[in-house]
């Protein structure tokens, strides 16, 4: 069916799958050219429920831990345009005419079509059970039940989520993170039924359980009970039970969206669902129906989006006329994180010979203690059949490629602990080239060796870029890396082309050990050439930040150190994306005076700021201007705050309950102990964030176990636990030392914080980190308690320099008209430009440039909007090389740009006007 002329698809859903068919169809030129009026190919109308674009759902419990929205994004307003697709977000179609070939939509528009593609997913099914529509009863499905379930949960202590499969156990995790005090309900005797066996279920529900999270299975809700407004009060259960439950979240499983199909006389499934033939065609041959609205050939609706994706694969070589793929089923292979234990299952880990099929053979590996349970079935000639892995899902990627033959080695080799004998699987060699690696796209092991071979990449973001490999759900990427090793890729422990050689830590000795005080100095004696980037300048840039106290240097914005920073350090405030910034002042331990509440609620007034209390109790003022900046730190520091470092891989806060000031539970003051945290740590930059949390008694109300450094007040003094972060790949610290004096405890964290700062490498959090340098905390008690490499009292002392030489980081600047010079708008002339630094400029002819000189005093100007994001903050990238090139990286999301061409190295269809470089002087800001 490709389109000869230009012909109409209107596409109804704009979810992960409906904009995978965008995205095939531009891939296979099957899209029209907007700069061709009537040319060949399809011009698409996207009708969505939503308001907002597709993003990626299989991320939506991030951002209950701190992801912003717009970073689930997948579509971009350049990849709409250029493309001619016509998106209506908040239309959804509303009725279907076959015969007349039109989608009418809820505003009335009525939209013709050549072909129609059904991309409606599906909807939360809700047990008709009495209260089930109250106040406070919410499903988990979109980022508008995002918002409306944490905006309720403010004024709640306790849930309930009804559903222990996977979106029921990301519900619960949402829950905890919110807070409340969490139980999950399961109809089924085990959770998981659909994914994970009795054992592997056992195993899953000790280490939920193990958080704090009730769980109930073998029982039905039946009925939401209210309290005399009218709200979710207690959840009955089928045998009698009453569970308190102030929100109730419905994750019982889905249902496929088929409405539109029926009401217009297509066929569909006994269960629901499009039914589709091997091309996703419905009954009429001008409509599809793709991902979970679709029974598919195979009498299946596919839940998941790897299937989704393969149908629209599918639809759209329909579309573009080759009609040479076709779906008649799909792996099914899973891998998540939930509540912080790792599960995964592929293949058909449930045959066991049923219905007289041949017998099959279980090879299980259980280990109570750690909650880990790992099970490989096995069919009579040796074929792997399928598998389920709790609590340590590390041979996942390994495993999957081999599902239908037999291993290439022992089974228990990929079921025994990392560093046990015989836990050495063989590597990517052993897979044959029709070895799907990655499920998520249907990428072959084939596919990413030839990508290597033909275009030379060598890391694992040139495979993502050629194969889409490993951008899914990522489960693929150490099997990517073994294809690389495999394909003789020798690993680059460097940093960058610049420090080809180099990580992380050993910059940092050189430095501390050389007291070499610059990137010149560092790049002269240990560089490979060239002018930097955005990956070696900010880590230099962060070393000499962390051992300034003993290089005898001062303000991170000092000389040549300017140009090292990224945007958030080079203007002390976190960059959003539309160009403005937040600013975070400090509030230690969360502790805040009525006066400084209101001087802040009046900066924020004033300035047209809007204002969120952030997770890590404090406020954050959003939407200030690059040249505000400075007016809004003097009325702050006016009200006695100072930077709270929210822009810098430093610490940035810790939180605390109320502890027994005011708590009955409470066995410590928290509150006192977490802000002399606070203020001891505060400007200590390290390999990434840091985030701590004092709880004042075991029930935990600060959630310190998942922070970097947790303490928990016993009887007996302060418990330390170390390495915990939450995100999209939570971990529950480890408990370093118990029952320690406050002293005790202070000089751990000393030497914990200095050693992690002296060996972690780049964005590397402390959980990974601990996972890296191996031993885990048993290394660390060595190290740090029993002093075996005899650096604690070093470790110490450090600490106690940088302590002394802490100056807030916003005065400083406000006492250097220098530094302050950097924050007007524009650059009055190209005579002002730092080497290595952007400037934004106004042309004579009103155009806003982005200004950059370079070492030698080569001025280029281009554009200062990113094309990306349509925000104008060019000019505050970092300028570098790349191959010789010079190039300045995008702020927001670090796409590199040929400073010469204006063309994008990483998307060469991309590209940034290049502008003549003015004279001296230039016209002021209009």
């Amino acid at each position: 069916m490709a389109a000869q002329r230009t012909q109409t698809l209107v596409l109804i859903g704009h979810g992960m799958v409906g904009h995978r068919l965008l995205e095939a169809l531009a891939e296979r030129g099957a899209l029209v050219d907007p700069e061709v009026p009537g040319g060949p190919g399809w011009r698409v109308t996207v009708l969505a429920e939503e308001d907002v674009p597709a993003y990626d759902r299989v991320c939506l419990s991030s951002v209950f831990t701190g992801t912003a929205p717009d970073q689930l994004g997948l579509s971009t307003p350049e990849f709409l345009a250029g493309h001619g697709i016509d998106l209506r977000l908040g239309d959804p179609a509303e009725h279907l005419d076959t015969a007349a070939r039109t989608v009418t939509t809820t505003s009335g528009a009525v939209v013709p079509y050549d072909a129609l593609v059904l991309a409606t997913g599906s909807y939360p099914f809700v047990p008709p059970i009495p209260g089930a529509d109250a106040p406070g009863c919410f499903t988990y499905r979109t980022l508008y039940d995002v918002d409306a379930l944490t905006s309720y949960a403010e004024r709640a202590r306790t849930g309930v989520v009804v559903g222990g499969g996977l979106l029921g156990l990301e519900a619960a995790g949402a829950l905890r993170t919110l807070g409340l005090a969490t139980h999950v309900v399961e109809f089924a005797p085990r959770l998981m039924p659909l994914q994970v066996d009795d054992g592997g279920a056992a195993a899953l529900r000790a280490t939920i359980e193990s958080m704090g999270v009730g769980v109930h299975t073998g029982v039905a809700a039946a009925e939401v009970e209210t309290d005399p407004e009218g709200r979710a009060s207690l959840l009955r259960l089928s045998d009698g039970r009453r569970l308190p439950a102030d929100v109730v979240v419905f994750s019982a499983g889905v249902r496929p969206r088929d409405r539109l199909a029926r009401e217009a006389g297509l066929a569909v499934g006994d269960r629901g669902g499009v039914a589709v033939d091997e091309r996703c065609r419905t009954t009429d041959p001008y409509v599809y129906a793709i991902g979970e609205c679709a029974q598919t050939s195979d009498g299946r609706v596919y839940g998941l989006v790897a299937p989704g994706y393969r149908m629209a694969e599918a639809v759209a070589d329909q579309l573009a006329g080759s009609g040479a793929t076709v779906f008649t089923g799909a792996d099914t292979s899973t891998r998540l994180k939930l509540l912080g234990a790792d599960v995964a299952s592929f293949g058909d880990p449930f045959a066991d010979g049923r219905d007289g099929g041949p017998r099959t053979t279980e090879i299980v590996f259980s280990d109570g203690r750690e909650g880990v349970y790992k099970k490989l079935l096995l069919g009579p000639e040796g074929q792997l059949l399928g598998g389920i892995l709790v609590g340590d899902a590390a041979a996942y990627g390994s495993l999957v490629p081999h599902a239908g033959r037999r291993l290439p080695g022992p089974p228990e080799t990929f079921l025994l602990p990392a560093g046990a004998a015989g836990a050495e699987p063989p590597g990517a060699g052993a897979l044959p080239d029709d070895a799907v690696v990655c499920s998520c796209h249907n990428v072959t092991k084939g596919a990413v060796a030839g990508a290597i071979a033909e275009h030379g990449l060598t890391d694992i973001g040139g495979v993502k870029r050629c194969t889409k490999a490993g951008t899914g759900c990522g489960g693929c990427v150490h099997t990517l890396q073994a294809v690389l090793d495999a394909a003789g890729v020798r690993r680059r422990k460097g940093l960058c082309e610049h420090f080809p050689e180099l990580s992380r830590p050993e910059l940092y000795e050189l430095v501390r050990t050389e007291h070499i005080r610059s990137y010149t100095e560092l790049t002269e004696r240990y560089g490979s050439g060239g002018a930097g980037c955005a990956v070696c300048k900010p880590v230099v840039a962060n070393v000499l930040g962390t051992l300034a106290p003993e290089l005898g240097l001062g303000h991170v914005l000092d000389g040549e150190q300017a140009a090292l920073q990224d945007s958030n350090d080079l203007f002390l405030a976190n960059l959003q994306k539309d160009g403005t910034y937040s600013v975070v002042p400090r509030v230690p331990g969360g502790e805040i005076t009525a006066e400084q509440l209101i001087a802040i609620g009046e900066v924020a007034r004033d300035h047209g700021l809007y204002s969120k209390i952030t997770g890590g109790q404090r406020i954050d003022l959003f939407g200030a201007r690059k040249e505000e900046l400075p007016a809004v730190w003097r009325r702050l520091i006016a009200a006695g705050f100072e930077s709270g470092q929210a822009y810098g891989k430093s610490l940035r806060t810790v939180k605390s309950c109320v502890g027994s000031r005011f708590c009955r539970f409470g066995q410590g003051d928290s509150v006192q102990l977490a802000i002399d945290l606070e203020l001891r740590y505060r400007g200590l930059r390290a390999p990434h964030k840091i985030k701590g949390g004092v709880s004042g008694c075991l029930r935990e109300c600060a959630e310190a176990r998942g922070k970097d450094i947790g303490v928990i007040a016993t009887a007996g003094g302060w418990n330390l636990y170390v390495c915990g972060n939450g995100g999209t790949d939570p971990r529950h610290a480890d408990l370093l030392a118990a029952d320690l004096s406050a002293a005790e405890l202070f000089a751990l964290i000393d030497r914990f914080l200095m050693y992690y700062v002296r060996t972690g490498e780049r964005l590397e959090r402390t959980s990974a980190w601990l996972e890296r340098i191996g031993g885990g905390t048993g290394h660390l008690r060595e190290v740090l308690i029993e002093d075996s490499l005899g650096i604690c009292a070093e470790l110490e002392a450090q600490m106690d320099r940088h302590v002394a030489a802490y100056r807030d980081e916003w005065r400083a600047v406000l006492d250097d008209p220098a530094a302050l010079a950097r924050f007007e708008p524009h650059v009055a002339g190209v005579e002002f430009l730092e080497p290595g630094r952007g400037r934004a400029a106004v042309l004579a002819d009103g155009t806003e440039a982005a200004l950059f000189r370079d070492g030698d005093g080569e001025v280029y100007a281009v554009g200062n909007r990113d094309p990306f994001s349509g925000a104008d903050v060019i000019a505050n990238g970092i300028m570098g090389s790349r191959d010789g090139v010079p190039v300045v990286a995008s702020p927001l999301h670090k796409q590199e740009f040929d400073l010469r061409t204006g063309v994008c190295l990483d998307d060469p269809a991309v590209r940034l006007p290049v502008l003549p470089v003015p004279g001296p002087s230039l016209p002021a800001r209009p």
